[in-house]
This record gives C-alpha cells, sequence and structure tokens, in this order.
C-alpha cells in the first residue's frame, strides 16, 4: 500500500528537511550501517575492504604520478614524489563522495520498492542513509591520508580540524543533489544513464590531477562553476597547507547549498505521491 502523502508547501519543507534527521536518526543509521556492511558482504576481508581499496589506490598513485610521471605540483608538499600523491589523493576523496552520493540517487526509490509501498516508511531519509554511507567511505580515505601525511611529512597542521567546516556546505549539495535525482529517477529512468559521464566530465573539469594556476587567467573562472572545485581547494587548503579557509566564498556556497537542499527536498515530497504507482 502506497504511503499516503499530503501537499508540502515550500516554506515547511526548509525546516523539515533537518527536522527528519532528528526524528528518524536511529533508523538513518541503522540503514547506513547495514549498507556499508551489506556492501562488503560474502567477502573474505569483509569491512577490511573499505581500508584495502584506497590504501591501494594510494600506493598507486603514489608509484604512477610521482616515480613514473614524476609529476610535480610546484608547492613545497608536492616537491617530492609523495607529496603529489597526498595532493591528488586529498582531491580525489572530494570527488569519491561527490561521485557514491550522484550515482546511487537515481536508483535509490526505484531500487527499494519495499520501502515505497510502506505506510509507516520515510523515504525521505534515504538519502541521508546514502550520504552517511559515502561520508563513512570518505573518512576512511582521510585516515589513510593523514596516516600517509604523517609518515611522508609530518604532522598536519592545526587547520586541519576545520574541515568538518569545509564540508558542511558540500553536504547540503549532496542532500539536495539526492533528493532531486532520486525524483527524477522515478519518472525519468534515462537519467541514471547521464549520471556517469556527468560525474567523469566534473572530475576532469576540478582541480584534481592539476592545480589552478596551470590553466590561463582566462579559463579559471570556468572551473569554479564547477561544484566540486572550491571544496577541493579548501580541502588542500586546511588538510595540506595549513591555511585558513575562503570564509566568503563557503558562506557563498552554503548558501547555494541550502538553497539546492531545500528545493530537492521540496520537489522529493512534491512527487513522491506518485512513487508507488511507478515503482
Amino acid at each position: 500500500m502506497a504511503q499516503p502523502v499530503t501537499s508540502l508547501s515550500f516554506s515547511a519543507a526548509l525546516p523539515r528537511l533537518f527536522g527528519i534527521a532528528f526524528v528518524h536518526g536511529f533508523l538513518i543509521r541503522q540503514l547506513a550501517a547495514r549498507e556499508v556492511e551489506g556492501r562488503y558482504r560474502g567477502s573474505l576481508l569483509g569491512l577490511l575492504w573499505s581500508f584495502a581499496n584506497p590504501l591501494l589506490m594510494l600506493a598507486v598513485y603514489t608509484f604512477v604520478f610521482g616515480f613514473v610521471f614524476e609529476v610535480r605540483w610546484g608547492v613545497r608538499v608536492g616537491d617530492a614524489p609523495i607529496g603529489f600523491a597526498a595532493i591528488l589523493f586529498a582531491g580525489l576523496i572530494v570527488h569519491g563522495l561527490f561521485s557514491e552520493c550522484v550515482m546511487r540517487a537515481t536508483g535509490l526509490v526505484v531500487g527499494n520498492p519495499s520501502y515505497v509501498k510502506r505506510i509507516v516508511f520515510p523515504l525521505d531519509i534515504l538519502p541521508y542513509v546514502t550520504l552517511i554511507a559515502a561520508l563513512f567511505h570518505a573518512a576512511v580515505s582521510l585516515v589513510i591520508l593523514f596516516i600517509f601525511y604523517v609518515i611522508t611529512v609530518g604532522l598536519p597542521p592545526i587547520t586541519a580540524l576545520l574541515l568538518p567546516v569545509v564540508w558542511a556546505p558540500f553536504v547540503l549539495l549532496l542532500l539536495g543533489l539526492t533528493w532531486g535525482l532520486a525524483a527524477l529517477g522515478v519518472y525519468l529512468r534515462d537519467i541514471g544513464q547521464l549520471t556517469q559521464p556527468l560525474v567523469t566530465v566534473l572530475l576532469f573539469l576540478s582541480p584534481v590531477f592539476f592545480p589552478l594556476t596551470a590553466l590561463p587567467e582566462a579559463m579559471r573562472p570556468w572551473l569554479w562553476l564547477n561544484p566540486l572545485t572550491l571544496i577541493i581547494e579548501e580541502t588542500r587548503a586546511v588538510l595540506l597547507w595549513g591555511r585558513l579557509p575562503d570564509w566568503s566564498g563557503l558562506a557563498l556556497y552554503a548558501l547555494i547549498g541550502l538553497v539546492v537542499a531545500w528545493l530537492g527536498y521540496w520537489g522529493f515530497e512534491r512527487t513522491r505521491r506518485g512513487f508507488a504507482d511507478v515503482v
């Protein structure tokens, strides 16, 4: 039986999108833990794969870009091969978080038909579940990056403690995109075929493999339109360079992220009346 849905006004959507995280906090944590465990269920190493995969990738980046191609970033921490690997890995962690949320979003509702047909199940918590699971894997990668940094460079700068502040606006944006894409994925199944190339394009149009200073002045403003650019730059600033974040840039990003989350949640709630009929 489909879940009855009342009309949600645009103004009421903003407090509600935050409120559901508190009202259904226990359920969100349980589902997120189940999703993380389910990804590795049946494998020999189990949850250890969440550490083994990023560790292997970091080793590959260090060897290929640092020793084979001998790529340099042009700053002190990048003067050594290991330094470039840390810079590259930091950018890929941000992209990985974005990629996991966006790639899973389009199938979030259609992939859980049993939830859709339950009267009492709060469908709007599914993006929170996806986000927390993605944040878990990002946190594992960050731990590996910190260990790598300590071994090869030394203690990370004190500004690394500001990383949650840098990522908070990004989390808002991811929530909004996940709600919006989850709703679109129900009615427009082809949207799932567009997310993979889009995620790949955003990877190569963000400063993951190159510094912004490597581009001509006329091209740099276009890269700031990429939602990953600011977060990648500020993540490296606080984790590796020991610089304070760009507060004005983060404030603008937070405003945009809040609007996207607001619109995404409102759109999800307004369209989910027909989910059960389509799914």
